[in-house]
């Protein structure tokens, strides 16, 4: 059976067995036979496959699942139905009146493991559990990965409006397309988020849910809440009322982060700069950060208090600066020279701005990165997503030979490194 998302499943603690039948004579039949087996009687309850729906939608699936056909005007549909909650190596077995080869046949394929006739006979019901504990305990055939640390990066505007969102959502196509790595795309402005809107997805509640319960979020909450965008990347986003404000104390937040880090290769996180104060430790396991920024006068000087804030409180996390959306040099508010010296770095890479991508890219629901195949704007998101893949495969090498991170925020007078743009621009007053 097949749960909705399961990139890399984080390991939920399962039950051995759970059947859901609809009379009081299947259940009796199957007690003695759960006992045989060292399961446990009560686990047998009354309710059939509606019943059995309801239960996986909010609970962990066992190991073995036996499910009552008898009340279900369409068992094909209906075992579809279980399919959608029921989680991945959950072994099914079910029972019904109906004596019908080709349905058997359906049944089989859709994916569970027998189907049994009732009234059920006490030597099929021990041959079918034994069957499906022997096929529990068989070998699997995995093929060999390779052995990487998990990537998580956090997309930061230095500004509303630089395009963090729209760079942040590329970076996490990229790495699940071109670098293939099961990737989730964590979008944390809960009421103006647009992750999924991006990907042309709707949101769903995951994100809301999470808020409101944290001690909801497992692996299992994990597969179901993320929005599936294609074979390796998922999305959790949200689009809350905006009369409804969000209180939490950001272990909602961090504890996703915690079992994206179980579930994926990769985790994007569209983080608004806010947050940064607010929840300081969302970015405590977070390697990579990549500041987007502008060239104007605004950026610049908020780009020096991220930069400073990373330093005292991030100091691990590598941070790369971005400039995004850049307009050809007649038309910047600062030329590249004069951002690059008032916040004392280098920018490490620069996005042009591409007006025509932008709107098409809209219009199909797709991240820029994958509109604009071979678009001089997205050769270096490409190249951005290799240099965070390919430092983060490196990471423990250079941890062991002490090679300090590239991209290491600096601090300093904040006054003192727009003096020179003030005197530039007379006209533009830094305000502390």
């Amino acid at each position: 059976m097949n749960a909705p998302w399961t990139p890399g499943r984080a390991a939920t603690t399962r039950e051995p067995f759970a059947a859901f039948v609809c009379d009081e004579a299947t259940a009796e039949a199957l007690r003695p036979i759960t006992v045989e087996m060292g399961w446990a009687p009560e686990k047998v309850n009354k309710g059939g496959l509606r019943n059995a729906v309801q239960t996986l939608s909010v609970s962990a699936s066992p190991n073995i699942l036996f499910v009552d056909l008898s009340e279900s005007g369409d068992p094909l549909n209906d075992i579809n139905a279980l399919a959608e909650v029921c989680e991945p190596g959950t072994v099914v077995i079910a029972a019904g009146q109906v004596n019908d080869v080709r349905l058997y046949r359906d049944l089989v394929a859709s994916g569970i493991q027998d189907y049994l006739l009732k009234p059920l006979n006490p030597d099929v019901m021990r041959e079918a559990f034994t069957s499906a504990h022997a096929m529990l305990n068989a070998p699997k055939t995995v093929e060999a990965g390779p052995d990487r640390p998990h990537c998580a990066v956090a997309v930061i505007g230095a500004r509303g409006g630089v395009g963090a969102s729209t760079l942040a959502t590329s970076l996490a196509w990229l790495l699940s397309e071109k670098n293939a790595r099961a990737t989730a795309l964590l979008d944390l402005d809960v009421h103006f988020g647009t992750g999924a809107l991006a990907l042309d997805l709707e949101p769903g509640r995951g994100l809301t849910d999470a808020i409101e319960n944290p001690s909801r979020i497992d692996g299992l909450f994990i597969e179901r809440a993320m929005v599936r965008a294609s074979e390796r990347l998922a999305v959790l986003s949200a689009e809350a009322p905006i009369h409804s404000p969000v209180v939490t104390d950001g272990s909602a937040f961090f504890q996703l982060q915690e079992e994206m880090r179980g579930a994926f290769e990769c985790t994007v996180i569209d983080l608004p700069r806010n947050m940064l104060v607010q929840h300081p430790h969302l970015v405590a396991d977070v390697q990579t950060a990549v500041l987007t920024v502008e060239f104007t006068l605004a950026a610049a000087r908020d780009a020096i208090r991220i930069l400073s804030w990373f330093k005292s409180n991030a100091p691990q996390t590598r941070v790369i600066v971005v400039a995004n959306r850049v307009q050809p040099a007649a038309q910047l508010e600062i030329s590249r020279k004069d951002f690059e010296g008032s916040i004392e770095r280098a920018v490490d890479y620069v996005i042009p701005y591409d007006a025509k991508l932008t709107a098409q890219a809209a219009k199909l629901g797709k991240p820029i990165a994958d509109a604009g195949k071979g678009s001089k704007t997205v050769l270096p998101l490409i190249e951005l997503a290799t240099d965070i893949v390919e430092a983060n495969d490196t990471a423990t090498e250079d941890a062991a030979t002490g090679k300090k991170p590239k991209g290491t925020a600096t601090g300093g007078s904040l006054l003192g490194k727009l003096s020179g743009l003030t005197a530039k621009f007379p006209g533009k007053t830094a305000k502390k």
